[in-house]
């Protein structure tokens, strides 16, 4: 069982920029590929990025391609979404996830991660 806590959302001007924060109580972490999600109100949950356990692969939507950067710290069981050039669009609540190495092919599919964390609110106001 893999616990994972978000942190470092906010509410930020368009243009700011934020570092999302996921922290894995698993010592095995590093075993999972890790992803973020997000979700606006009245819409369905979308993928926006994602790095293999190593962090040699990382994986961007294109909505955000260029602007949100995914890293990790296996030795911390940190994962991280620096966001920079943040838009009113990119409001949602944002989701940090697990998904075993087996299913990696599969990283932009919500329904195939295995952990989820409860999420963290980022506001872009105009």
């Amino acid at each position: 069982q893999v616990q994972l806590v978000e942190s470092g959302g906010g509410l930020v001007q368009a243009g700011d920029s934020l570092r999302l924060s996921c922290a894995a109580s698993e010592r095995t972490f590093s075993s999972y590929t890790m992803g973020w999600f997000r979700q606006a109100p009245g819409t369905e949950r979308e993928f926006v990025s994602a790095i293999t356990w190593a962090g040699s692969v990382t994986y961007y939507a294109d909505s955000v391609k260029g602007r949100f950067s995914i890293s990790r710290d296996n030795a911390k069981n940190m994962v991280y979404l620096q966001m920079n050039s943040l838009k009113p669009e990119d409001t949602a609540v944002y989701y940090c996830a697990a998904l075993s190495l087996f299913k990696t092919t599969w990283y932009d599919d919500g329904a195939q991660y295995d952990y989820w964390g409860q999420g963290t609110q980022v506001t872009v106001s105009s």
